[in-house]
């Protein structure tokens, strides 16, 4: 989700929002460690920075609990801050989803779809700029160069304010 800001709290903010509407249980900053074997990490803007990323457990779309994570790409003077959601491909195997086919890029309209969904419900609590779904897609596209409008052909899904509405366009190529 490009956040359309630079700000630590417009970022906060997002990450929250997103953090309750996925149903996030927990928030760690060790990959290397099990949530039982460390201490809980505030899920704020500051243990993104210290840890490059927080991870915590999600319930998928088909039930299966898995480990997500989200990390900021800070954008500097010239362009916005993003905040990327994701599930590692390797939980999605754990969990019996299919999201390749063999084309040059990974894809679950299920989880797509999921994804969508979980930007929507963060987009009411607090609005950004662009959201984009697919496999590493942040900073593919930007709010500015859009001027509003899904493409027609996407590769990925754009989620894109319009009128203080939220559009989905899904992947269609």
């Amino acid at each position: 989700m490009e956040a359309g800001s630079t700000g630590d709290a417009e970022l906060q903010s997002l990450l929250s929002a997103l953090w309750s509407a996925a149903g996030v249980r927990g928030c760690f900053g060790r990959r290397d460690r099990e949530p039982d074997e460390q201490d809980e990490v505030p899920c704020t803007v500051a243990s993104l920075t210290e840890y490059g990323q927080v991870l915590g457990q999600v319930r998928l779309p088909t039930g299966q609990s898995v480990v997500c994570g989200c990390m900021a790409v800070r954008g500097g003077d010239d362009s916005s801050d993003w905040l990327d959601f994701y599930v590692p491909t390797g939980a999605l195997d754990k969990a019996g989803i299919e999201y390749w086919d063999g084309r040059p890029f990974f894809r679950s309209a299920v989880i797509d779809d999921w994804l969508a969904g979980i930007a929507t419900e963060t987009f009411r609590q607090a609005p950004f700029s662009l959201g984009v779904v697919g496999w590493m897609v942040s900073g593919l596209a930007e709010a500015s160069t859009l001027a509003g409008e899904l493409p027609k052909e996407r590769g990925m899904g754009y989620l894109l304010p319009r009128d203080g509405i939220l559009h989905y366009g899904p992947a269609n190529t």
